[in-house]
């Protein structure tokens, strides 16, 4: 585990039960016990966190780079040379013959 052998690990709890005593010691134990349950399981939700992470930014960058070989479409990539360039068509109004109007009667 941490390079710790049988003889060492009696060693620590004797002493252990020797500063804290018999009544003390089974409280402390327990604490000991929830507090590596909880280091090991906000561990394991950073690692999750950080494989999501590192999934993500693989989907991003093969998205880029599809992009990237694609052609742009935008009005830069299409644009008409000045010979490809259309008069506007009139409006049908500015079209359509004017007439002239009929003089009024005056009163």
């Amino acid at each position: 585990m941490f390079g710790i052998g049988m003889q060492e690990l009696l060693l620590i709890l004797v002493i252990a039960l020797i500063v804290l005593g018999p009544k003390k010691l089974p409280d402390v134990a327990k604490a000991l016990g929830r507090a590596l349950n909880e280091f090991k399981r906000a561990t394991s939700e950073l690692k999750e966190s950080l494989d999501v992470d590192h999934s993500l930014n693989t989907v991003k960058k093969s998205f880029d780079a599809m992009n990237d070989t694609q052609p742009a479409a935008g009005p830069t990539a299409s644009a008409p040379g000045p010979s490809e360039v259309k008069p506007p068509s009139p409006s049908p109004e500015e079209a359509a013959p004017k007439t002239p109007e009929p003089p009024r009667a005056s009163s």
